[in-house]
């Protein structure tokens, strides 16, 4: 069985570890190629996009592939939908796996919103000085909000030029909920802005938030395509593709 993984996140990575010593199994990891030196997965390994659907379909079709597991980021939209389509047109079954995203708790401060933009348009009635974890790319959807300062944590640096108001500050998770508190001391950050996008390793920065009473702006998650089947953990995914 040839089976291809949609990957770049820890459970990616855990799936492909779990399947690539399994005999009768060969497993491929695509990454999109958006960080630099990202961390590699066990087996094969393809680098770089597909070119939309019809490149997704040719490759599948090339490679022989039997099974698609999309792993991808929870706010990967477009390649979901490409995997969700090339589903549809060729029968090659798909399955996503999707770690469970994050659950207020008592304490916290949330304010939930559908996008980007609708998180920008809050911040000014909750904050000025800004803890943004949303991504290199998201930047500009923020910076020009008048009267609001900006520290912005992303892996790899986002393109210039950068605001005067905008401090980078390149780091990768895992973090910890002391280094966290201590951060948004330093800056005297008084609100956070964040993805949904679930999972342990950046889950410090919430619980920082809570216990210094900072207002959290957590944008949802875009909803998955009509009619594919979802699991939340490794495990699950493990016994899906056994049952094929």
């Amino acid at each position: 069985m040839r089976v291809l993984i949609l990957g770049g996140t820890a459970e990616a990575r855990a799936l492909a570890a779990a399947l690539a010593p399994e005999p009768g199994i060969h497993v491929v990891s695509s990454l999109a190629g958006r960080v630099s030196n990202p961390r590699l997965p066990a087996g094969e390994v393809h680098e770089g996009g597909f070119g939309g659907p019809e490149g997704l379909a040719a490759w599948i079709h090339d490679n022989a592939i039997d099974s698609v597991i999309d792993a991808t980021h929870p706010f990967a939209a477009r390649m979901s939908a490409s995997a969700a389509e090339v589903a549809r047109r060729t029968g090659v079954p798909l399955l996503v796996l999707r770690r469970p995203g994050w659950t207020e708790g008592p304490g916290d401060s949330w304010h939930r919103v559908a996008s980007l933009d609708a998180a920008a348009g809050l911040l000014p009635s909750l904050g000025r000085k800004v803890f943004l974890t949303t991504g290199r790319r998201s930047l500009p959807v923020f910076t020009a909000i008048d009267g609001l300062w900006f520290l912005a944590r992303s892996v790899d640096p986002p393109e210039p030029p950068i605001p005067a108001n905008v401090r980078i500050l390149l780091a990768r998770g895992p973090y910890t909920v002391e280094g966290e508190r201590e951060l948004i001391a330093e800056h005297r950050l008084d609100v956070l802005v964040t993805k949904d996008s679930g999972g342990a390793m950046t889950t410090a920065k919430l619980v920082a938030a809570r216990e210094l009473g900072l207002p959290v702006v957590m944008v949802d998650r875009p909803p998955l395509p009509d009619g594919v089947r979802l699991v939340s953990t490794v495990d699950a995914a493990v016994g899906w593709l056994g049952g094929r």
